[in-house]
């Protein structure tokens, strides 16, 4: 039911997961290149780029006009409590008692720990925005499909304190959209601690760049 595989990127080791029946079953409905990306990363994940360059997560960049939306009293923010209580003795890190608890009870969480890259001649501004000519690398850690939209989450622990995690989230949605085919409007993003929820649309406007791309 859970396919898995450890991946040895920079920064640690990484085990993506995927349940492949809430993936037959959520990407059944205009999300047919979800799943096959999601299925190829197990034998064709290019792990060289994630060794070198810029990672999401390092990233430093303030996003233009961000609508972003602080909620309590979210579904995921219960799920985490559930998690962080259920797990507590299962696993050593926050992180993966979040993740694994959500795609193994969560009817809407597909995948955990996707990696996803970005290449410059995929997106030629990267070099001025980024300085380096390398691909843009991260994992995202979770993948959620809900009222047919999907969803990019990333747990922080202390979510309300975070400066930059719309940025790393706003390049996941984008990587996920190249790796995909699937528009940036039919992504959402978002993250979250056990209390507070913070949510926005990722929109090419937020960056402060110009594009050849046609989204």
């Amino acid at each position: 039911m859970i396919k898995q595989v450890r991946l040895n990127h920079k920064g640690g080791l990484y085990i993506y997961r995927l349940h492949n029946e809430k993936v037959n079953g959520l990407c059944n409905n205009g999300y047919s290149s979800l799943a096959n990306f999601l299925e190829s990363v197990f034998k064709n994940c290019p792990n060289e780029y994630f060794n070198t360059g810029p990672r999401s997560s390092s990233l430093r960049i303030n996003l233009n006009d961000i609508d972003l939306k602080q909620l309590t009293g979210h579904e995921i923010s219960i799920l985490t409590r559930f998690a962080l209580d259920i797990n507590k003795e299962r696993f050593r890190s926050n992180h993966e008692r979040v993740q694994v608890f959500m795609l193994e009870n969560d009817n809407k969480t597909i995948a955990m720990e996707i990696p996803v890259w970005l290449s410059l001649n995929e997106f030629p501004s990267l070099k001025s925005l980024l300085k380096s000519d390398k691909p843009l690398t991260g994992h995202i850690d979770l993948l959620r499909i809900e009222d047919g939209k999907l969803w990019v989450w990333d747990y922080k622990p202390n979510a309300n304190e975070e400066e930059y995690a719309a940025t790393q989230i706003f390049f996941y949605a984008l990587m996920l959209n190249k790796r995909t085919g699937i528009p940036l409007n039919m992504i959402r993003c978002g993250y979250f601690d056990d209390r507070h929820v913070f949510l926005f649309k990722p929109d090419l406007k937020m960056l402060n760049v110009k594009t050849i791309l046609d989204y």
